[in-house]
């Protein structure tokens, strides 16, 4: 592969969406697959593509276009499934599966409704608005009396009007005095109850410290109007207000009421004695008698209060209104209202400084009423219809008969075919726009022989009659066996349905539905005595005294089967949304109606009338269509705003896919160039989309002109099949397949794997080096199997009364059968935890021990138990990701504890736990007897931890754990990250463990998402040695020591563990000095690290102690994580990760520099101080370049010792287990390339 000049690579991306848009269009995604995913054997042919100057010029503009619209500029990357944005760095197949289900079911159903083709997408598209969780209630009412007015109150008169004033700067938490009603409280209370005392307390402390709040009252007493003042405090209450007011104003009449309450110790209630008291210490003068007594002046509006109370269907006693949104019971606590208000202030100022940036609300705009013409603002609060749990009918299926009149076939249908056959023989009562269209249809269900019944009709008949667009229809669900004798009424309903104009029905229907009308049929009344004039009376007798009662008891089916109601209950129908069953004595009231009816129109309605009027159908057909689509759309998941996505021009830069006709198809545009890692995993994922839906796909080049590199340097497979693939005999493949055929040979490759976040894969089988393979050097094929060995579940854990994550909790992660199966530790960094698992069902606890004994599980989010349950049920039944979040508090009688005090280690925290991330790989612990967890803490273990990637590392690391055994008598413990662990050494180890004597552990731990993401190889693992260190190894382990693979020891490394630390979470080696023919190559004495460091020396990443429970105390690892986080964005900082990072915080988390000897390196040291050297590290030498293993024969005497003892092991264990394959030792080219990585520089 000669590589291509500057010029020539200038306009390959362009070069490539033209070859790709000369192929016939169903080639054209396999080519883009196939460029993209083996560019660096594609290029050069590339270089001869001519480029037209129309293409060129279309695709300038269309992404010119593009990048005003939606933000995408050349080069980027962007994928919508019918207008929604698929991001594919967070996206995988399954997730896009489980879209195409949801978009699915609405595209279908728009389909089976008749609506295809452009018209299909435009309403797709409309915005369904979100349930709003926090509805408002309008204050702009008579019944509240308000105790202040910010914009006209003479004491407010030096603030200043303007809310331009919004958007001056101000000190964080400093509540803006701006001459305007911007928040405003009302406090609905019964004067006689205790709380109430508190809250008129707290309103005065708001008013007398002048916060910028309007403060009113809705005072809720007994209406009856035998109660007078001297036998009801409230009612005395009152009227004593309303004399004051009278006598003065009402803002003295409220201070007054202030200073009453002021004589109420918190906990009585308000006497009538009190009052008395009161009206005679203030007003002397004042008549009792015709203030309190029966014939009082005063008693005047004293019903408006409880009226307004009753209307607007809020809950219990007392109750506060911000802006108009009630606060939670819990948030009416007086200890915590003052702070919820406050904040509450702060929080709504950031909307209002919105509305005033954006214009919404000017200088001439009364804030109130901008306030309260929000979409959220309602007439009345009623939780049935305000829930955010709505269940919606589906309108969607297209039954082969729809008759009704046959119960027993009616029976037979399912729920979608009731609700379709239903839909269809509905007649209303109307009363439509000009157009003649109904955008909110309800369906009235009851029993009409009650009263519940015929009130329920008739409210829904009144708000038809005042509200155009509304029609009403009407389903029976009798408390008995429909018979002709008890239907009576419902057949009078139905038969003026079919037989009379509509206000002629409506008319006759109100009637019958009176309490009179029903007496009087009670009674014995023929049913043609109650008949209007305006009705045909003929046509309307001879259909009620033919009508069966069938189609009544099909009616009542479709009650019990898909509405899910008892013979008699009450619901009402608002476009497909049910609401019901009410309750026995609950009132469904006109203004229920009215909210039901806004609330409907605001949530799609009114969107879907305006396009279904576009499609020109008569009205009884438009208007079914309305709810027929309002109901699909309404129930479809609301995720994210669908674009539109449109192109200036798209004959030369865009490539079209058509759909299959006259069927349902997914509008899929992608934006790629397609020369970038987009366009490598976009490729195959659009062409088994294609495979497996109907779409129309648009594919647009948005190409990067002028590039002066290689815009892609890998070979790259996404392993997606589109469907099951058989062998020849019938049988299932062994599983999906990633082939790269004709790679270059000379270049040195690496085999990397990308998987989904949540996916553990592992290599299990291939006798190649991986990390090095030299194709020229290889005879066949180089095979490796992978697999998927865990998933993970990852959660963020807080502390209800910090706010905190609990550094240091432990959670563990089992089955019923055995509970301790994982376990980890709660980061500071988030909160975040991980922990490993397979599908099944799991239990997420605190572990036993210090973290059960202080802390208790109080909440939790995205598991599949209880919220409120103490253990968490966790089921994987999937390949998505999984995140909890988990909320934990301390016990009352263990606020005072620290879960990580050294006073408190006794009890058990570093020795209650066997393995903290890792899976203890119990199988392969080297024939060591196991022993319980607490014995394993307390034993003399020698822990060492190290990486390797790669054959020839895994060489070197075999070596030194040689070297480590051969100069300790104390027992060792090694420590191996499985990542990236090849499968052949895995499968040894166990045997070396064995001769040798030793414990071993492989630890793993997926990079969190959230942290910043390496891309190379090299990079993760150097993160590894640093980043984690606090959760990798369990809380037993005290020290922890890290050596290099490429190192060789020479001492007893029980020396460095019990050296003395100072205070410091670890131990680092300084760089030697005593080379001085390297000295220009000393980075660290000059520039930024020279400044940085101060005195301190610059330390070597090579060999390492690790004090962990000093290391967890300081939250040394959370440090490392935040630090690294800021650092890493740039590209140019912590060239050298593992060991930049610790230098870098020096200051922050100390390190202790160990004696020189610990760490000899002949690049930095000079051979004098070699005789005293601990270790021995193999550097790499900036300016030799002397490969690592001639390096090694030739520095080190012991090491060909070592590596012929090893081989020999191998060999020996190969004969064993009959293996056959020998292990391949590189070549000396191989080790030039392999050599030239850097390890701790």
């Amino acid at each position: 592969m000669v590589p291509l000049k500057v010029w020539e690579m200038q306009d390959l991306s362009v070069q490539a969406a033209a070859r790709i848009l000369s192929v016939p269009k169903f080639d054209a995604l396999k080519l883009m697959r196939d460029l993209s995913q083996n560019f660096p054997s594609e290029a050069r042919s590339l270089t001869k593509v001519a480029v037209t100057q129309e293409m060129k010029k279309e695709m300038e503009e269309n992404q010119k276009r593009l990048s005003e619209s939606i933000g995408v500029h050349p080069g980027d990357a962007e994928l919508f499934i019918n207008g929604l944005h698929i991001d594919l760095d967070v996206h995988n197949p399954f997730s896009i599966l489980d879209l195409l289900r949801a978009e699915a079911r609405v595209l279908e159903g728009l389909h089976n409704l008749g609506i295809q083709g452009e018209d299909q997408g435009k309403l797709l598209r409309l915005p369904v608005d979100a349930v709003d969780e926090r509805y408002a209630l309008d204050i702009r009412h008579p019944a509240i009396m308000w105790l202040n007015d910010i914009e006209n109150d003479p004491v407010y008169g030096s603030w200043p009007m303007g809310v331009q004033e919004l958007l001056r700067a101000t000190f964080p938490g400093v509540i803006r005095q701006i001459r305007r009603n911007l928040f405003n409280l009302v406090l609905f209370l019964d004067p006689v109850r205790p709380e109430s005392v508190e809250l008129v307390k707290l309103a005065e402390l708001f008013y007398k410290h002048k916060i910028p709040l309007r403060i009113g009252f809705v005072f809720v007493v007994n209406t009856e109007e035998e109660i007078d003042g001297f036998s009801e405090a409230g009612v005395g209450f009152f009227r004593v207000l309303n004399y004051i007011a009278d006598e003065y104003d009402l803002s003295q009449a409220l201070m007054s009421m202030v200073s009453m309450y002021n004589k109420v110790e918190a906990g009585e209630m308000l006497s009538v004695d009190a009052i008395s008291a009161y009206l005679k210490r203030k007003f002397p003068k004042a008549n009792a008698e015709r203030i309190l007594g029966v014939e009082s002046e005063y008693d005047d509006k004293r019903k408006d209060g409880a009226v307004f109370y009753k209307k607007s269907g809020l809950g219990s006693l007392p109750l506060a209104l911000f802006n108009g949104v009630p606060l939670s019971p819990d948030e009416m606590d007086p200890e915590e209202l003052e702070t919820i208000i406050l904040q509450r202030i702060m929080d709504t100022t950031t909307t209002f400084q919105r509305a005033v940036f954006t214009g919404q609300l000017t200088e001439g705009s009364s804030v109130v009423d901008y306030l309260m013409e929000q979409a959220n603002v309602v007439p009345r609060m009623n939780p049935l219809i305000l829930s955010t749990d709505r269940k919606y009918l589906d309108f969607t299926a297209k039954p082969v008969v729809d008759d009704w009149d046959d119960t027993t076939m009616f029976s037979y249908y399912d729920s979608r075919d009731k609700t379709a056959v239903m839909a269809k023989r509905m007649k209303y009562f109307t009363n439509a726009d000009e157009d003649g269209m109904s955008a909110v249809t309800m369906w009235i269900v009851g029993d009409f022989d009650k009263v519940s019944g015929r009130k329920l009709l008739l409210g829904a008949l009144k708000r038809v009659k005042v509200s155009p667009g509304v029609r009403v229809g009407v389903i029976d669900n009798p408390g008995g066996k429909p018979s002709r004798d008890n239907s009576v009424l419902y057949r009078a309903i139905w038969a003026s349905l079919l037989t009379q104009k509509n206000k002629a029905a409506a008319e006759f229907v109100q009637k019958l539905l009176r309490e009179e009308s029903s007496l009087l049929l009670q009674k014995g009344t023929a049913m043609k005595e109650l008949l209007t004039q305006a009705m045909n009376r003929d046509a309307f007798e001879k259909r009620f005294n033919t009508l069966e009662v069938d189609f009544i008891r099909s009616q009542q089916l479709f009650c019990r089967d898909v509405l899910k109601l008892s013979p008699g209950q009450r619901a009402v129908i608002s476009n497909g949304r049910v609401l019901g069953p009410f309750e026995e004595r609950e009132d469904f009231t006109a203004e229920d109606f009215q909210l039901l009816e806004k609330i409907t129109l605001r949530a799609s309605a009114e969107e879907v009338r305006a396009k279904v009027k576009l499609m020109g159908m008569k009205a009884k057909r438009a208007s079914d269509l309305v709810m027929k689509v309002d109901a699909l759309l309404a129930a479809a998941p609301q995720g994210e705003v669908r674009r539109d996505v449109h192109f200036v021009q798209d004959s030369h830069s865009v490539l079209h896919l058509s759909p299959r006709e006259n069927e349902v198809f997914y509008d899929v545009v992608a934006i790629v160039d397609p020369l970038t890692r987009e366009a490598q995993k976009m490729s195959p994922l659009l062409i088994v989309l294609s495979q497996v839906v109907n779409v129309r796909l648009r594919v647009f080049m948005n190409c990067r002109a002028k590039l002066s590199e290689l815009p892609l340097k890998s070979f790259y497979r996404f392993v997606l099949e589109s469907d099951v693939s058989f062998l020849g005999n019938d049988t299932v493949s062994p599983g999906p397949v990633a082939r790269f055929p004709e790679l270059p040979e000379s270049p040195l490759l690496t085999l990397i794997m990308n998987t989904p976040e949540s996916w553990m894969v592992q290599a299990v089988r291939s006798p190649h080096d991986l990390d090095n393979i030299h194709l020229q050097e290889v005879s066949g094929t180089v095979a490796a199997e992978y697999e998927l060995e865990h998933l993970l579940l990852e959660g963020h854990c807080f502390d209800l009364t910090t706010g905190q994550p609990p550094r240091g909790l432990q959670f563990t992660l089992g089955t019923s059968r055995e509970p301790l199966m994982y376990d980890t530790i709660v980061m500071a960094n988030l909160g975040y935890f991980q922990l490993k698992a397979n599908p099944g069902a799991w239990i997420l606890k605190l572990r036993e021990g210090r973290s059960e004994d202080i802390y208790q599980v109080l909440s939790h989010d995205g598991a599949d138990s209880p919220a409120d349950a103490g253990d968490v049920v966790v089921v994987l039944d999937s390949f998505h990701s999984k995140i909890l979040k988990v909320r934990v508090q301390k016990k009352a009688e263990k606020m005072s504890e620290d879960l990580l005090s050294e006073n408190s280690a006794s009890k058990g925290v570093w020795e209650s736990i066997a393995s903290v991330w890792s899976t203890f790989e119990k199988s392969i612990t080297g024939g060591v007897s196991k022993k319980d967890d607490r014995q394993k803490a307390k034993e003399d273990v020698l822990n060492i931890f190290s990486v390797a990637s790669g054959h020839l590392y895994e060489r070197f690391l075999r070596i030194m754990m040689l070297s480590v055994l051969r100069h300790t008598k104390t027992p060792v413990k090694f420590w191996f990250l499985k990542n990236y662990l090849s499968p052949s050494f895995k499968e040894t180890i166990a045997h070396m463990a064995e001769e040798y004597g030793f414990q071993f552990e492989l630890v793993q731990y997926k990079w969190p998402r959230w942290l910043h993401q390496q891309a190379e190889k090299q990079r993760i693992i150097w993160g590894y040695k640093i980043l984690f260190l606090d959760v990798l190894f369990p809380l037993a382990v005290d020290k922890i020591i890290f050596v290099d693979a490429d190192q060789i020891v020479r001492a007893d490394l029980k020396d460095l563990r019990d050296f003395d630390l100072e205070g410091a979470p670890y131990g680092y080696t300084p760089f030697c000095d005593s080379r001085t023919e390297m000295e220009g190559y000393r980075f660290w004495k000059s520039g930024y690290w020279n400044s940085h460091l101060g005195h301190r020396k610059y330390h070597i990443s090579a060999l390492y102690v690790v004090d962990l429970k000093k290391f967890r105390k300081i939250a040394a690892g959370d440090r490392l994580r935040g630090q690294y986080q800021a650092l890493s964005q740039d590209p140019n900082s912590l060239s050298n990760l593992d060991q930049d990072l610790p230098n870098n915080m020096i200051h922050q988390v100390a390190i202790k520099s160990l004696p020189q000897e610990w760490l000899w390196c002949e690049t930095w040291c000079d051979d004098a101080s070699k005789v005293s050297a601990k270790t021995i590290d193999l550097c790499n030498n900036p300016k030799t370049k002397e490969p690592k293993l001639t390096a090694a024969a030739r520095i080190v005497p012991e090491w060909v010792e070592y590596d012929d003892e090893i081989k020999r092991l191998l060999k020996l264990v190969q004969e064993q287990d009959g293996m056959a394959t020998q292990k391949p030792t590189p070549s000396p080219s191989l080790r030039e390339k392999a050599d030239t990585r850097r390890d701790e520089l």
